[in-house]
């Protein structure tokens, strides 16, 4: 196809044909350009000198200058390309890493003098300014070119970049703008053949002295073969000259650095993990898709010398050994060269729109296929990841049959290898030479012919007379549009794009028309087949995003401002569209077709893909189209566009993702139903609502989990572990909550959907902590600060958080405190009956440690009854509420609820003793002594002695202490017993003696609590109000009993610890013989029974010597 002129891209800097053009008008009042001007710039474009003087024997020199004259770029935006990052520096930091900025300021600075052209040779020095404190520098610059291209270039400043350095670009931008004042000369060859002998020998006499420690080695090497006759510099006619510009046979492209291409994206690689290096990396294929825009040869070379470096990546062979997958980064960078572009730049498929380039030459086609083929059979070549296909169904106007699953079974098995190059393999089997195609790219007004149809039964024409595309999968076709608007042809692209948007069109027409016949059918077996063998969106291809943004770049408003980075320009500023009509469709605009097919690919019903990284990009996907949507301010045309296709795809059955029957394993719409709803809220609020209720389905969980059946796994995704290759179900389920929080939002001060969109929060979601957050966010959107609480959408938040609590009630998690107390503070902004309420129903929603220690406490707090202003009767009421439902925890789990139950209870004389009634009987149903020993405590704090003495005795009825149990956590209890006794009175100490003795068998223990008892007197009375007149004596009942008992256990732990003691316990076990002594000496006859004690021993161990000496130095 004939390449149509090129469409100047967006902010870039103006042409020099613009910029002459106006100067020429301005100077000449519209004079037009001389003949030998207009001849000698089609020439220099497109002619090498060379062949101009093979084909004209003779050249007048005026001619000769104007070729070499406009033989120069003339416009500044290839300088621009060749200078400049592909994605903006950091803010502040422009004029320091931009090569094309710091080059035009040099130039605004007037740093440029000297220049002088020679032929196709342009020289000139630039100074520039030194840093504080340092000379002004000077570099030399020479520059080649050839047909309007730069060929070469050298500059003193030794640049090792990608890009042209600054002085490159102040040298090439003066030639460009002062064209005029530039000294031009003839080749240096023709000046040559104009001297005569002696005054050619001057000249080269006059240069070798001007720099002969440079040249004087050649120069004597020159004349040596020169003047040898049969030497091969004689056998060459003529001699060869760096001014004349390039041979016929010579390539005619811009200078591109390979070796410093090759070596960055090397570096670049090996810093994958970094955030910049991939930013570079991408700029570097932004850089080669403004280079195709600009139809230069170099973006197919610099993709070549990335590709190359990327596959020889040593990181490749390394995951290919480990069996792992790469990291996410470096498979984003890998689908941008292999398949997918980023989708906020513009150009579409890198490799894909290289090898179907509509203008370039078979030879390259097959050079480009030859590499493409070498790089898709190499063991390393990384794997096009998911389940689409290579050679889906052709665009037809038919409804796509269902496959069934044994067959699509054998195909995935037979499937053959798909490499990330496998797409672009295919496309270089495409071809632009369709006739059909080719009147559909050269006309906007192509209709049909008088039969309607082009060629046997193809249908070539919708009802409307409109062209139709057929006969390739969509996303090739839409591939095909992409290459178009890459490649610089963007109305070629857009009549494309419509003919396949009326082919989508009609097929979405016929699959309507199928389902209605076989609605019912499907209805009754209430569930169906994916009617698509591959999804739209996130397709390897985005052959939705390719439409939309070749539609939506027609319609766009921009201003025609200088930037260097026209893809970063809609993320810095507001993007404004305007209605364009589309030509032969009355009535139609781009922009209309581009949220038509936004839709349709969005709203389509489509499996998930295979593997984690396919997957994300599903979402990814989404969540990008969508963003371009979101920048289209919807006005009544949009927004009739926006209803009916929501109600297509309300109606749209198994083809459509918001249909009434859905495959098991479709993607959910939540994210769609979102956008859609919030656009369509303000026009047609029923319509909104009937959309995004459909959409809150996630099928794939309801077909596991049948409704009203409890999460396993209450925290986390339900099917991490069942359904593993859901990767991403925990992303779609937060997206599936968003979608219900918006509809809670907006339905605020609507009794009638609130409780419809709750219906569906209970039938569809099945996360807790999901539904939690919903209940926590309606409760926030219906307490505002400044406004009357909405009750209705309080009480939703109420039963949403009940929900959850019934959701996790036997299934703990550390968050469940959070959520009981949130729920308390819920109930409590709706009113005292509602926080009743949960009271009254606890045992479904709380634990009975959680109902007594947060619920019962938290809803008598005094907080809480300020926040209810009840009166006394009410609040009366909500105590005796909180008192039962204490009693209730108590009687239920008297371990941990009897303590908080007695705290709650103590106001009310016939609770309190309800509860201490259920404390006894509980402790003979085993209640432990720590927990006795605690109420025990509490009671005696509370002013209760008795009853605390009769709980410390049920505790030590249960405890028992063993001789070796010095540091037992019981000890401080049995002492404080013990003390609680003994001021109570003689009467309770010598009940509690026989507990003592018969539980405790520590002999260090009981004789601390013989101590303790003879130190003072005891009590009198039940209270101790009054002391007896003397202290008891050890010798005397009842502490005679306590005294033998502890003797005894001296004596028995003497032996148990000899029996195994070693000598570096001999001195703990002499410490211990002295304890012992001790209370020996408080009998009567202690001196006597120590001392029968001690001949005992050393009878018994007689053999351990070295003890037994020292047991008599220290008793004798």
């Amino acid at each position: 196809m004939e390449p149509p002129a090129a469409k100047r891209s967006r902010g870039c800097p103006a042409g020099p044909e613009e910029r002459d053009a106006g100067a020429g008008a301005a100077r000449g009042r519209g004079r037009p350009e001389a003949l030998l001007d207009l001849s000698a710039k089609r020439v220099a474009e497109s002619w090498a000198f060379e062949q101009v003087e093979e084909r004209f024997s003779r050249v007048p020199e005026p001619v000769q200058k104007r070729i070499v004259f406009w033989s120069f770029p003339r416009s500044e935006r290839e300088i621009c390309m060749y200078s400049s990052l592909g994605y903006p520096p950091p803010e502040g930091e422009h004029d320091a890493r931009v090569p094309f900025t710091r080059g035009l300021h040099l130039l605004q600075s007037g740093a440029v003098d000297r220049v002088l052209q020679v032929g196709f040779h342009l020289s000139g020095n630039i100074r520039e300014p030194g840093s504080p404190g340092e000379p002004e520098r000077l570099y030399h610059v020479s520059i080649s070119f050839d047909r309007c291209k730069i060929t070469s270039v050298s500059c003193g400043c030794d640049n090792r970049d990608l890009f042209y350095c600054a002085h490159v670009v102040a040298l090439s931008l003066y030639r460009i703008r002062h064209a005029g004042q530039v000294e031009l000369r003839l080749p240096i060859s023709e000046t040559l053949s104009q001297m005569n002998r002696d005054q050619l020998q001057k000249f080269v006499q006059y240069l070798i002295s001007a720099h002969h420690t440079e040249v004087l080695p050649t120069a004597q090497r020159l004349a040596d073969e020169i003047l040898l006759l049969g030497s091969e510099i004689n056998l060459v006619n003529g001699a060869p000259d760096p001014t004349a510009g390039a041979g016929i046979e010579d390539a005619n492209c811009w200078h591109l650095d390979e070796e410093q291409i090759q070596e960055q994206v090397k570096q670049l690689l090996s810093n994958g993990g970094y955030y910049g290096a991939s930013q570079q990396l991408r700029s570097m294929f932004s850089k080669v898709r403004e280079m195709l825009r600009m139809r230069d040869s170099n973006g197919a070379r610099m993709l070549i010398l990335m590709t190359e470096q990327f596959l020889q990546d040593p990181r490749l062979a390394l995951w290919r050994q480990q069996g792992a997958g790469m990291t996410d980064k470096c498979r984003q960078l890998w689908d941008e060269l292999g398949i997918l572009s980023p989708p906020r730049a513009s150009s579409g498929a890198l490799w894909v729109c290289v090898v179907l380039s509509p203008h370039c030459k078979p030879e390259e086609r097959a050079g480009w296929l030859q590499l493409l083929s070498r790089w898709d059979k190499l063991d390393v070549c990384p794997l096009e990841e998911g389940n689409y296909s290579f050679d889906g169904p052709s665009l037809r106007p038919t409804v796509a049959p269902v496959p069934g699953s044994e067959e699509e079974e054998e195909v995935a098995a037979t499937s053959p290898r798909h490499t990330v190059f496998g797409r672009a393999l295919l496309a270089g089997e495409l071809r632009w030479n369709d006739a059909y195609l080719q009147r559909i790219l050269a006309s906007d007004s192509y209709g049909p012919s008088l039969t309607g149809s082009m060629g046997g039964d193809k249908l070539t024409f919708d009802p409307q007379g409109r062209p139709l595309w057929l006969g390739e999968p969509f996303p090739t076709a839409c591939a095909r549009v992409d290459t178009l608007r890459a490649h610089g042809y963007p109305r070629q692209a857009l009549r494309l794009a419509s003919a396949i948007i009326n082919t989508l069109r009609l097929q979405q027409r016929h699959q309507l028309e199928s389902y209605k016949q076989q609605k019912k059918e499907l209805l009754q077996k209430g569930s169906t087949c994916i009617t698509n063998t591959e999804g739209w969106v996130g397709h390897p291809l985005d052959p939705i995003g390719c439409l939309c943004r070749a539609l939506l770049e027609a319609c766009r408003l921009e201003e025609e401002t200088l930037t260097l980075y026209p893809d970063s320009g809609p993320e810095k500023r507001k993007v404004a569209y305007q209605h364009v009509p589309v030509p032969g469709s009355p009535g139609e605009s781009y922009l209309v077709l581009a949220l038509e097919v936004a839709l349709l690919g969005l709203g389509q019903q489509r499996a998930l893909p295979e593997g984690l990284y396919a997957q994300d990009k599903v979402v990814r996907n989404e969540e990008q189209l969508l963003a371009l949507l979101e920048e289209v301010e919807l006005d009544e045309r949009l927004v009739q566009v926006l209803r009916k296709q929501a109600g297509l795809l309300l109606e749209g059955g198994p083809f459509s993702g918001f249909g009434e029957v859905l495959f098991r394993e479709s993607v959910p719409m939540h994210t769609c139903a979102r956008y859609l709803f919030t656009a369509l809220l303000p026009h047609d609020p029923d319509l909104a609502y009937r959309l995004a209720l459909r959409a809150m389905r996630l099928p794939v969980l309801e077909t596991a989990f049948p409704a009203g059946e409890p999460h396993p796994s209450p925290l986390d995704s339900i099917m991490s572990n069942r359904f593993p290759r859901w990767f991403i179900l925990g992303h779609l389920e937060t997206r599936q909550c968003e979608l219900a929080s918006t509809m809670l939002t907006a339905a605020k001060g609507d009794p009638k959907w609130l409780h419809t969109v709750l219906g569906s929060i209970q039938q569809n979601i099945h996360s807790p902590a999901l539904l939690f957050k919903l209940a926590q966010d309606a409760c926030k959107t219906a307490t505002p600060v400044s406004a009357p609480p909405d009750t209705t959408l309080l009480g939703i938040a109420l039963e949403l958080g009940r929900q959850v609590m019934r959701m996790t009630l036997n299934v703990m998690t550390w968050r469940r405190r959070e959520m009981v107390r949130w729920l308390v503070s819920c109930a409590t902004e709706i009113g005292p009956q509602a926080l009743m309420n949960i009271m009254q129903n606890w045992y479904s929603l709380f634990t009975p440690v959680e109902a007594a220690t947060i619920v019962a406490v938290t809803g008598t707090t005094h907080a809480t009854l300020l926040r209810l202003q009840l009166d006394t009767p009410r609040r009366e009421e909500l105590w005796a509420c909180a008192r039962t439902l204490a009693l209730q925890c108590a009687m239920k789990d008297p371990q941990n609820c009897a303590l908080p139950a007695l705290t709650l209870c103590e106001k009310n004389h016939s609770a309190f003793e309800a509860a201490y009634q259920i404390v006894l009987d509980a402790a003979a149903g085993g209640l432990g002594h720590a927990h006795l020993f605690t109420v025990a405590r509490y009671m005696e704090h509370r002013g209760l002695p008795l009853r605390a003495y009769k709980l410390a005795t049920l505790a030590l009825a249960q405890l028992s202490i063993a001789f070796n149990q010095d540091s037992h956590p019981a000890v401080n209890d049995v002492l404080w017993a013990c003390s609680l006794s003994h001021s109570l009175g003689r009467h309770e100490l010598s009940a509690i003696v026989p507990l003592i003795i018969r539980s405790i068998h520590c002999a260090p223990m009981l004789s601390d609590i013989l101590r303790r008892w003879t130190l003072s007197a005891p009590g009198l009375g039940p209270l101790g109000a009054r002391r007896a007149a003397k202290p008891l004596g050890a010798d005397r009942a009842p502490l005679c009993q306590l005294l033998d008992a502890a003797v005894t256990a001296y004596i028995t732990t003497s032996h148990s610890r000899l029996t195994h003691i070693s000598p570096r316990h001999y001195g703990d076990f002499i410490e211990f013989l002295g304890k012992a002594r001790e209370t020996f000496l408080l009998a009567p006859d202690g001196h006597l029974q120590f001392a029968q004690f001690l001949e005992n021993l050393k009878q018994t161990y007689k053999g351990k010597k070295k003890l037994m000496l020292l047991v008599r130095e220290r008793f004798g």
